[in-house]
């Protein structure tokens, strides 16, 4: 339990970047899930609509300083590398 009075202050900061953190990445992670579902189920043009806006969250959470450079810069990678696999795919298996 915080004695002095500014670690209470500092108490309360904490509890309120820990909620604004939390929104930005439960945020971030839904758009995510659903830009996987959209591929898992094949809907593959929705989904390449999609993607810029979930590219978009991730950015966004990232400059809010709720993850790094780096992990934002590989969350989007991995989005599009799944896209252009599925992509890849259905091309493959569609001829």
């Amino acid at each position: 339990m915080a004695n002095t009075k500014s670690a209470k202050k500092a108490a309360r900061q904490n509890i309120r970047r820990r909620l604004r953190n939390r929104y930005h990445l439960s945020r971030m992670r839904t758009y995510i899930k659903k830009f996987r579902r959209m591929v898992e189920e094949g809907r593959l043009e929705e989904a390449k609509q999609f993607l810029p806006e979930v590219q978009s969250i991730i950015m966004h959470t990232w400059s809010k300083g709720v993850i790094t450079k780096r992990e934002a810069s590989r969350r989007v990678s991995r989005m599009y590398q799944l896209l252009n696999k599925a992509l890849k795919a259905k091309q493959e298996g569609g001829q």
